[in-house]
């Protein structure tokens, strides 16, 4: 793999999804961060699963671009 470091999964805490686009736009939040290589948005539980490069980005820096989309989010779960 062409990754430096070993992917890591985060799972934040979303709030304030409360219509179908919403986690359309979370995703595409997540998304548009480097290193992300993927994300799953999941309205009933209010959760983000995001897997990405911890030498390109962090969890604080995801949450933080949820958030910055309008849905306030902190990390839940930092897996490594």
């Amino acid at each position: 793999s062409a990754l430096g470091a070993e992917p890591r999964t985060v799972i934040l805490a979303v709030d304030q999804m409360t219509c179908a686009a919403c986690p359309i736009t979370v995703h595409k939040a997540l998304s548009h961060v480097a290193g992300v290589a993927q994300a799953t948005v999941d309205m009933e539980t209010h959760t983000a699963t995001v897997t990405f490069d911890p030498a390109k980005t962090t969890a604080e820096a995801l949450a933080t671009a949820v958030t910055n989309a309008g849905y306030p989010a902190k990390v839940l779960k930092n897996g490594g």
